[in-house]
């Protein structure tokens, strides 16, 4: 058998396995749509975009064909997976085969974490454990029904701007547990969202993504905001260039208390996930060591203790 990038030779089989594959990268599946077919010819034709698709080509065997695919950005510190198909081989060897063959291409591309959306019932949870994929935190997603909300009073609620980095980060870092920290620092180039200010300070984030299918809210709430329910319906009312697109809110564990309301608020619980990582490398302080010049002029050396630099001097 043998691991390689995808090319046109691949398009049958993928094409085969379209309706096995299992997704895990749920922001992008949810505003883009099952775009396994379609990146795989971007990867294939111009994979310095970041989309790499791989496969396990059993030339002897070809009912043991795996796929999988990833997407990592040269700006970010994390990889993610995409999808992986069939879903019927993946806890054969196979499957194992192309998942350390992509960590591996993942830790070349300068990448310092693999990431993963699983459903804990899916077979491919066990293969990422086995594979030393950690959980570091679990989502809910919900999906909002189309709905009118011009009736909607819209108050408080803006987009983000960059003088509000800062407050975004900090809101960031009092409220997402360290090891979350750790997994998914706060990127600058990530801050596209609403915000909502109260009395000057910042209570409320809201990161999204849009998508030619969907949008996809990831919400940054503060437990000490008052009338939740009200300001998440002001901020549907806020929200710019919904359209027809469907809304998908994804609520972190540690933002687990936001459930009643968005329940309460007519939404439809969509899947529970949990948000596994794996660390491709380590970052090492680097020793310098420190060359010291000679001292000349009769000095004493480095080596030389003070006290008896000192009494060799004082001798007649």
């Amino acid at each position: 058998m043998s691991m390689r990038p995808f090319d046109w030779r691949d398009i049958p089989a993928l094409y085969k396995n379209r309706k096995q594959s299992v997704y895990l990268d749920s922001a992008l599946y949810f505003t883009r749509g099952p775009i396994s077919f379609s990146g795989a010819l971007v990867s294939y034709i111009a994979p310095s975009l970041g989309l790499l698709t791989c496969i396990r080509d059993g030339v002897d065997d070809r009912k043991h064909v795996v796929i999988g695919q990833l997407i990592h950005s040269h700006e970010s510190q994390n990889a993610k997976l995409t999808f992986l198909t069939p879903d019927e081989l993946l806890q054969s060897n196979s499957a194992y085969a192309l998942l350390e063959y992509m960590i591996s291409l993942s830790g070349e591309r300068g990448a310092l974490r693999l990431l993963a959306d699983v459903d804990e019932q899916s077979t491919v949870f066990e293969t990422l454990r086995k594979l030393s994929f950690s959980i570091y935190t679990r989502q809910h997603i919900w999906a909002f029904p189309e709905k009118d909300t011009d009736e909607l009073e819209v108050r408080d609620w803006r987009e983000a701007r960059s003088e509000d980095n800062h407050a975004i980060r900090s809101l960031y870092n009092n409220l997402a547990p360290g090891l979350v920290v750790q997994v998914e620092p706060f990127e600058n180039h990530r801050l596209k969202g609403m915000v909502h200010y109260v009395r000057g300070e910042l209570h409320s984030f809201i990161e999204l993504r849009y998508g030619r299918r969907g949008i996809w809210a990831n919400p940054l709430i503060h437990p000490s905001m008052e009338n939740v329910f009200d300001k998440l319906s002001s901020f549907l009312a806020a929200l710019p260039g919904r359209r027809s697109r469907n809304l998908y809110f994804s609520v972190r564990s540690y933002q687990s208390w936001l459930n009643m309301y968005i329940e309460q608020m007519g939404a439809t619980e969509v899947n529970r996930q949990a948000v596994m990582y794996k660390h491709l490398a380590s970052l090492q302080k680097v020793i310098r060591s420190l060359s010291i010049p000679s001292i000349e002029r009769g000095q004493p050396e480095v080596s030389t203790p003070i006290i008896q630099a000192e009494s060799k001097q004082s001798c007649p």
